[in-house]
Formats: C-alpha cells, sequence, structure tokens
C-alpha cells in the first residue's frame, strides 16, 4: 500500500477563512472536498502539498435550489445526494445521471459536485506511481518535458475523466467562483481548457462555490457513459445530450462528448437537429456526423478506434433518452 505523505489539515469555518488560508499558503495548500481524487494523487508522489484546507466545515456550499428560473446546486453537494434529488432528475437529468455514473457507492458518498467538476485530468502515462514514471522520463503533466502520447507534442492531452463536465456543458450551466478578489461566474463551455496540466480557468487561491443550471419548460436531458466495468471506472467516452422541444420541434440541440481529450467537445453536428420534429430526428445522422468530429487520443488504456466507433453510438443513445425516443 503506498503511503501519503505528510500534511497538515485545515478546517476553516467559513468560506473566507478558506480564502484566507489559501492566500496565507500560497502553492504548499490545496484544496480538498471529499478528496476521492486528490489523496489517490498523492498516494503516487503526483501531488505532495504541506497542507490540505478542507471544504467540509464550510457552511452554505452544499445544496440544491431552484429559485425562479435557475437551479443552484452548491459545490459541496455529495455526488449521492445529486443522483437522487428530484430537483436535480426534474431540471437537470443528465447531470444527476452523471453523478451516479461517477466511481462506485462509497465514492459518491464522499465526492462532491465541485470536486469533479475540478477533477484532475487522467493519462496512461501520469496515474502511475513514481518508480513507474521515473523509469519512463516522466512526462509533461509532472516532472518531464516530453509527451508520451503525441511525439513532440508541446502541450499536455491528458484526458478529462470528470462525467459531470459534460453534463454541465450541455446544459449551459455556470460555475460561481470565489476569489481574494471576489466573486466571478465562468460558463461551464469555457471553463475547461485545451492543456492538461491547467485544465480549468481557475486562479491559484479560487474556488468553486456553486453550479448554476438555467430551467425551462421543454428542455430535456442525458447522459451515457462508456466504461469497462459497469462501476468504479473512469470514463473511456462520456456523452451529455440537452435537447429543447417546443410544441414537439426541437428548437435547440447541445451535443458535449468527452474523455476523448484534454477537454470536453461540443459537437456541431448537433445543429442537423434544430427545428426538426422530435419524430423526424435523424438519430443516426447526427452519431455518424459527430463520429467525424471526434478523433479519441491514446492518452487513456483503450482502443482508440472501439472508443471512435462508440461515439455514434452512445450519442444515438443519449438523444433517443433526451427526447423520448424508443431505442
Amino acid at each position: 500500500m503506498l503511503p501519503l505523505p505528510p500534511f497538515a489539515l485545515h478546517s476553516p469555518a467559513t468560506l473566507a477563512d478558506a480564502l484566507a488560508l489559501l492566500a496565507r499558503l500560497g502553492p504548499d495548500a490545496a484544496l480538498v472536498a471529499g478528496g476521492t481524487d486528490l489523496v489517490p494523487n498523492m498516494k503516487r508522489g503526483l501531488l505532495a502539498p504541506r497542507h490540505l484546507v478542507s471544504l467540509r466545515s464550510v457552511a452554505d456550499l452544499a445544496g440544491i435550489t431552484v429559485d425562479g428560473a435557475t437551479l443552484r446546486l452548491g459545490a459541496m453537494t455529495t455526488l449521492e445526494t445529486l443522483a437522487a434529488n428530484p430537483l436535480a432528475l426534474a431540471h437537470a437529468p443528465a447531470l444527476a445521471q452523471a453523478a451516479a455514473a461517477v466511481g462506485g457507492p462509497q465514492h459518491r458518498a464522499m465526492g462532491t459536485l465541485g470536486g469533479n467538476l475540478c477533477l484532475d485530468t487522467r493519462c496512461r502515462y501520469y496515474n502511475q506511481t513514481y518508480f513507474w514514471r521515473s523509469a519512463l522520463g516522466f512526462c509533461l503533466k509532472k516532472d518531464g518535458t516530453a509527451c508520451h502520447v503525441v511525439e513532440g507534442g508541446r502541450r499536455c492531452v491528458a484526458a478529462a475523466s470528470n462525467d459531470t463536465a459534460a453534463a454541465a456543458i450541455a446544459l449551459d450551466a455556470t460555475l460561481e467562483i470565489v476569489g481574494a478578489s471576489g466573486v466571478r461566474s465562468v460558463p461551464a463551455r469555457e471553463f475547461w481548457v485545451a492543456d492538461g496540466v491547467a485544465n480549468t480557468a481557475l486562479a491559484a487561491g479560487e474556488i468553486v462555490t456553486a453550479l448554476v443550471v438555467p430551467v425551462r419548460d421543454g428542455r430535456r436531458s442525458a447522459y451515457e457513459k462508456l466504461r469497462r466495468r459497469g462501476a468504479i471506472d473512469f470514463p473511456l467516452l462520456s456523452v451529455a445530450v440537452r435537447a429543447d422541444v417546443d410544441d414537439g420541434v426541437v428548437s435547440a440541440l447541445e451535443v458535449v462528448v468527452s474523455a476523448l481529450a484534454a477537454r470536453p467537445r461540443r459537437v456541431a453536428a448537433a445543429r442537423l437537429a434544430v427545428g426538426r420534429s422530435v419524430t423526424e430526428l435523424s438519430v443516426e445522422a447526427i452519431g455518424a456526423a459527430a463520429r467525424k468530429e471526434c478523433a479519441p487520443l491514446p492518452n487513456v488504456d483503450a482502443d482508440t478506434e472501439w472508443r471512435r466507433d462508440m461515439v455514434p453510438v452512445l450519442v444515438g443513445r443519449a438523444l433517443r433518452a433526451a427526447v423520448g425516443l424508443a431505442r
């Protein structure tokens, strides 16, 4: 069993105290919510913070509410709670389904929405022990100067593996972020970036406090995940679909594919459905067009062509589920 490196644990009671700790401790500190990703990464020597700032005791960071035309989900809401919450299931089913697909029961009981949104990228060359990585010469993401996925690559392409990211983008959600300079809102479609090392728009010392999802009549959504087993595994491919349907006609469609590269991808083929009635949707055509747009990288331990061939399958499943078509 790999040991944890030594660290000091801080448990601030308020958001202001947490921000002050992050500012004072600087790069020696890391935030911890559920710890389901951070702790294993520390054991592998991927991270070695001297201080962990826990958000467990910070009030008002958990909970799910609807206020007018918005669904607000606190960042410290557990994935288990999110997956079963009636408001989330009614207004953002893709997000609830994504939360239900994370890890196993223990992971969902401990893991949080905010933690999953900020999940570190993963790679077959990165998520290994120190001794394994040292034998290979390390990589761009940690201690090295070369990318072993893309020969000659100068940017890390470790895969986005957070289930909730694709759903947040598809649902046109916004992340609420608090830092020393105040509060700001970042659209989910702009939160994740193409660099697998610094894969989010978070600045040093900032904390994600909530995810805000627009509520709209006729909005439907669904999530699908490809993995080897029915539990525990990170996605080899994930797909989230959101459809706005008015009087049986699709007025907007968003298809987001993830786990193929460093950030989720919005599929342009979704526009093929706009203006069509639900019964006239060419699900196969949209799936085939999505496959053409996607080029999986060999950054996770699975066959790239198989993952690409599964794109139209999962897009079709999610689209049919979202608009209520039979498989």
